[in-house]
């Protein structure tokens, strides 16, 4: 056995059992990813050359077999730190929303201007839109009016 295959993959389920997660799995692809880590070193596969065929670094591969080893299938679920905290919350959010339904003409700049003068926060016009978006608001170029053909020509 190769020096880097020292650590041995444990069984913490039946080859069978993990071919009925990957099938049920196929929307998932990072887990779906790593239980395929997992078959390979099953078959026996080195770390090396299952994290290659998974496309991962062999690093990688070792802290998916340790995750494996310490939790079985749920030390394979991705874990996120959270990220950096917004900037707005939520009943900053509310807030924009309503300040903003009291008028249908808002500019994406007269926007930008509101929130920094409100809330603090200097967004750029392309973040104001995503916000704007994850409000559930639409945004649109106006169009200019035709005054003649409200005249009647």
């Amino acid at each position: 056995m190769a020096k880097w295959d020292r650590i041995e993959i444990e069984r913490k389920m039946s080859v069978e059992e993990l071919d009925q997660r990957i099938k049920k799995l196929e929307k998932n692809v990072k887990v779906l990813n790593r239980l395929h880590f997992i078959k390979n070193r099953y078959n026996g596969d080195s770390v090396e050359v299952a994290a290659s065929k998974s496309g991962v670094t062999k690093m990688v591969g070792y802290i998916w077999q340790e995750r494996w080893n310490e939790d079985g299938y749920e030390g394979l679920m991705p874990r996120y730190g959270g990220g950096r905290p917004a900037k707005l919350s939520d009943e900053d959010k509310i807030q924009l929303k309503e300040l903003l339904s009291k008028r249908d003409d808002w500019t994406t700049k007269e926007i930008k201007k509101l929130i920094k003068e409100r809330f603090g926060p200097d967004f750029s016009e392309k973040h104001v839109r995503t916000i704007l978006r994850d409000l559930g608001l639409k945004f649109a170029k106006p169009y200019p009016k035709d005054l003649q053909k409200t005249k009647g020509c």
